[in-house]
């Protein structure tokens, strides 16, 4: 199973536009084994981040990221719980990821 594939199989299904976003901002990745899902959603989700700090104009047009990065966050810890040994080494690594970029806004 792929990770679009596991995302398509969540219920409830988010909005198509969010999906749309996830999938969008997931890029490639979206194909990659489903036991990659943590990593790659983390990833697209830093991403986002960056994306949405460096962007000085960023406004209200940039909601659907802010919220496409919520959800990539929400699906790597419901990807973590199928492995819940490894569930707060996960919830750490999304906080200290999430953490580092808004450091950068004090720089």
């Amino acid at each position: 199973m792929t990770i679009a594939e596991w995302l398509a199989s969540r219920a409830p299904a988010p909005p198509e536009n969010l999906a749309a976003r996830v999938r969008d901002a997931l890029g490639p990745a979206a194909a990659d084994d489903a036991e990659e899902t943590v990593v790659r959603c983390l990833d697209a989700m830093e991403t986002l981040l960056i994306s949405l700090r460096d962007d000085e104009q960023a406004g209200r047009e940039r909601a659907l990221d802010l919220l496409a990065a919520d959800a990539l966050v929400t699906y790597a810890f419901e990807a973590a719980s199928a492995h819940a040994n490894t569930l707060a080494a996960v919830a750490v690594g999304a906080l200290w990821r999430v953490g580092e970029v808004a450091a950068e806004l004090d720089e």
